[in-house]
């Protein structure tokens, strides 16, 4: 049987988007590690010492990995027995040179069909949970492929030479993709 892992998705308070900026940041921070006590809560599994590696990559506790993500509206957190990358993003408008920097004309043509932004930020989301899993940074992302478009809510990234399924849940204007080692995945939002 295929192990399930939960992401969890938090709103910000409206109170919290006024903060200054040094200030929001830690309230982010903080919140998105309630998104991960949700979520590993929701595994059964006990948190441990959230460390990251000298990259800034977090580094497993107990056998179990994780991953963050935040932005001024929403933020999320994961845990899996496996390597995991979660990111998120609003769908808004953007310009046609990141179109260009993001993916193939090759990619494009998988998604042909969706809707240009939608379709953007699903790839932008997707292979940012990508380089999330290993620790890398932006600087890779010409590195990611999409290999497939399985569903409207399934991509297949190739990177480094693994080909990584990505589920992805849209919401209220924003998509979050998680990378994962096929596990089933079962999105929580209050």
């Amino acid at each position: 049987m295929t192990p399930t892992i939960y992401p969890v998705i938090l709103p910000v308070p409206p109170e919290a988007r006024s903060l200054p900026p040094r200030q929001r940041v830690q309230f982010l921070s903080r919140h998105a590690r309630e998104a991960l006590q949700r979520s590993a809560e929701r595994m059964e599994v006990e948190l441990g010492p959230l460390e990251k590696d000298p990259r800034g990559a977090p580094l497993p506790f107990k056998g179990n990995f994780w991953s963050l993500t935040h932005k001024p509206e929403y933020v999320g957190g994961v845990v899996a027995p496996a390597l995991v990358g979660l990111d998120l993003e609003q769908v808004r408008p953007c310009s046609t040179a990141l179109f260009r920097k993001t993916a193939s004309e090759e990619e494009w043509a998988l998604a042909a069909d969706e809707d240009r932004l939608r379709a953007f930020f699903r790839y932008w989301t997707a292979k940012e949970a990508v380089l999330k899993t290993g620790g890398e940074g932006i600087r890779d992302l010409s590195r990611c492929r999409i290999a497939r478009v399985e569903s409207d809510s399934r991509l297949m990234v190739d990177y480094a030479g693994r080909v990584w399924p990505v589920d992805q849940f849209f919401f209220d204007g924003h998509v979050a993709s998680v990378a994962n080692s096929g596990f089933h995945v079962d999105w929580r939002l209050p």
